[in-house]
């Protein structure tokens, strides 16, 4: 982003959230971009939800964003990685956010719904790209009928758009499986669905009220 643009705008810039930071670019563990982020608190902005879910929590920079953000919100993440888990509790608790982001540890496609609450105005989806599918059809239907889906990483560093010149077949099948994501979000007539080429690539979906 611009410097002038970024210092421009108001983010949450803690100790915890800088600590993060650092330990995530030293680490190379992906986490939300910078504009990512801006798009995300503005829409916390405009939606004002009161309950937000977060399918991928890793160190939980996301998560306490956007609690730092709104004091009212109340979110809960889920993550399957028992290290990733573990480091979000603690950086939760530095925060101060204990009670109010709820951490859990699970492979979200297996996750027992009753632990959750039944509706949320706001769900981030940034896990297993290979599943989105999967995790939009287990969660949607927990999405108020104003709520928004946000899911992150749709250009997958841009290779979507270069799918036919990739040689690794694990890579080349990831890609494919995120570019039928993509695909099939557009065709959802149940869902409206706008595409921003910001940061990795990201979507907001809507249910399409009838």
């Amino acid at each position: 982003m611009n410097n002038y643009f970024s210092s421009l705008n108001q983010l949450p810039k803690t100790r915890v959230i800088k600590e993060m930071s650092r330990y995530a670019q030293q680490n190379k563990i992906p986490i939300l971009c910078e504009q990512g982020l801006i798009l995300m608190l503005q829409l916390v902005n405009i939606k004002k939800p009161k309950r937000f879910l977060e399918i991928g929590t890793a160190i939980g920079f996301t998560a306490i964003n956007v609690a730092l953000f709104d004091d009212e919100v109340i979110v809960d993440t889920i993550e399957k990685n028992q290290e990733m888990f573990q480091l979000a509790q603690k950086n939760i608790i530095d925060a101060k956010l204990k009670g109010r982001v709820n951490v859990f540890l699970g492979d979200a496609l297996e996750f027992d719904l009753k632990q959750i609450n039944n509706q949320y105005d706001m769900i981030f989806i940034d896990a297993a790209k290979a599943q989105y599918i999967n995790f939009f059809e287990k969660f949607a239907p927990l999405l108020n009928n104003d709520g928004l889906i946000i899911a992150d990483n749709l250009l997958f560093h841009g290779l979507v758009t270069q799918s036919t010149t990739i040689e690794n077949k694990n890579l080349k099948k990831l890609v494919e499986k995120v570019k039928n994501y993509n695909s099939w979000l557009a065709k959802n007539r149940n869902f409206q669905t706008f595409f921003l080429e910001i940061g990795d690539g990201m979507a907001i979906t809507q249910r399409v009220k009838k």
